[in-house]
């Protein structure tokens, strides 16, 4: 039987890829994000079992209104939306800066996931799944976006505790670096970039492709006892090297 999945920023990046992953099952699969340009040209591209809804994550009026329209219910939550916002903000040189750029990365990654978690709880059902993307960045004390993946890590515990009475799952998927994303803006350098990789113990950078694998088993009927846990997807990446 098809399942409602939701998938929050699944227009682009690794979200798109998760947003293939379940339509290539058959699943229903409507796609959030800010930007409507990419989540109408995802949902086209992947026809009749993929929608797309304009939401702003970080505002609880479009969180609640877009809840209002889903089905009665809904078997999967992906928490995708997010990224480091530093790369869109300027660099702090006041207080006040400073408190808006962490308040900023600190709504896209965490409050994003918490307010759509809260929005659709009681259409979630037994053997449902909410997963949300995490980062390698929440071990390596890398600044706010590092800071918020790790308080996402953390909320995922207490959330899973909420959510395992009625069957359903809660998990983190950390990536490491993933090539072919809107991540580093274009910004990363090939220095960076080769570094990234010699991290890894696979040596190559990691695809959106095999994050989105991770996250639809975590969503299957073989991963009803995996829950309150951080799945990394890193090449074996350690946190501190």
């Amino acid at each position: 039987m098809a399942r409602t999945v939701i998938v929050t920023g699944g227009g682009t990046g690794i979200g798109r890829a998760i947003t293939a992953a379940f339509a290539e099952s058959g699943d229903s699969v409507i796609i959030t994000g800010r930007r409507r340009e990419p989540i109408e040209a995802a949902a086209a591209e992947e026809g009749a079992g993929v929608r797309a809804a304009v939401c702003d994550g970080t505002d609880p009026e479009q969180v609640g209104a877009f809840a209002d329209g889903l089905p009665e219910r809904v078997d999967v939550l992906v928490n995708c939306a997010g990224g480091n916002t530093d790369y869109d903000r300027e660099q702090a040189r006041d207080l006040a800066t400073l408190a808006a750029n962490w308040r900023a990365n600190m709504d896209a990654n965490l409050v994003t996931a918490v307010l759509m978690t809260e929005a659709v709880r009681d259409r979630l059902t037994g053997g449902g799944s909410v997963i949300s993307i995490g980062s390698i960045a929440a071990d390596k004390g890398s600044g706010p976006y590092g800071v918020a993946k790790a308080a996402l890590a953390s909320w995922n515990v207490y959330e899973s505790g909420r959510l395992g009475p009625r069957g359903v799952t809660a998990n983190v998927v950390a990536p490491g670096y993933i090539d072919d994303t809107e991540f580093f803006r274009d910004g990363l350098s090939e220095e960076r970039r080769e570094q990234l990789i010699g991290m890894t113990r696979t040596g190559r950078a990691g695809t959106p492709d095999e994050v989105a694998a991770t996250v639809h088993f975590l969503a299957s009927g073989s991963a009803r006892q995996i829950t309150a846990q951080v799945l990394a997807v890193n090449g074996g990446a350690h946190p501190t090297r």
